[in-house]
């Protein structure tokens, strides 16, 4: 089943061989993913997939009619972009790195699944109103950073470094290797949240709306803990899961550093 695509009114599109090739090759930290005509045939279309690969941006094999969906006119590829540049992860591992050896506090945000652009925006809008100043975000299996994100993380997406590793799994164990403490929320947990100690390394993780936390981010993290609810409750919204997460741990590094902890 093809992932749902939204409408062309609610993204930035590029189509055609030579517009998406430019774009690649100048700016492919834009791209958030490609789509290909499937079954084309077409030599170009196949080079211009190899190049997309080479660049470490998410590729998609769609049917011809998803493509018209979008635009007619696309050549047989379109690519859709973000509203915001994120930064390849060679390039985000050595600042992390750098962080950690130099002891400067840090704060990393996990988003993994979120399809809701509303959601992704306000998990935005929330991190950096809490001090977080570094988003990574799944290659996969999420939405890009289309205007409506933009719009819901209200002036927050310019001024938050985003990053999507082509391999999240990957990122996640160098960050654990460099010393990074990685604490995922999760409403089934049994570990309450309250009374947690933080690291001032840390990176926090949250699941998709429906999903959760994926089994592959669980087995990196130190700690899995849970906001508590009064019985009865579902869930909480992501974002307001992760703003209550990033400010009980706020509280938490501050308490833990004038006590001495």
């Amino acid at each position: 089943m093809e992932k749902r695509i939204e409408p062309a009114k609610q993204q930035r599109i590029i189509c055609g061989v030579r517009a998406v090739e430019e774009m690649l090759s100048k700016k492919p930290g834009l791209i958030h993913r490609v789509l290909f005509k499937l079954k084309s045939g077409n030599v170009k279309l196949y080079e211009l997939q190899k190049l997309a690969e080479q660049a470490n941006v998410h590729v998609q094999q769609v049917e011809e009619k998803t493509l018209d969906k979008l635009t007619k006119r696309h050549g047989g590829v379109i690519a859709l972009c973000h509203e915001k540049a994120v930064l390849p992860w060679n390039e985000m591992r050595k600042i992390l790195l750098e962080i950690k050896q130099n002891d400067i506090p840090c704060r990393i945000v996990v988003a993994s699944n979120l399809e809701d652009p509303h959601n992704l925006g306000a998990c935005i809008r929330s991190s950096f109103a809490l001090g977080v100043n570094i988003m990574l975000l799944p290659a996969k299996g999420s939405c890009g950073l289309t205007p409506a994100v933009e719009r819901s993380a209200a002036g927050s997406l310019e001024k938050i470094t985003l990053c999507r590793p082509s391999n999240l799994e990957l990122a996640l164990r160098e960050l654990k290797e460099a010393g990074y403490q990685i604490v995922g929320l999760d409403g089934h947990s049994k570990t309450l949240i309250t009374n947690f100690k933080f690291s001032q390394h840390l990176v926090m993780a949250i699941g998709g709306e429906d999903k959760g936390l994926p089994p592959y981010i669980k087995k990196y993290c130190d700690s899995i803990v849970k906001i508590p609810m009064f019985a009865g409750a579902h869930s909480y919204n992501a974002s307001v899961a992760l703003a209550l997460g990033l400010y009980t741990a706020s509280f938490s590094t501050l308490t833990h550093t004038q006590t001495g902890d």
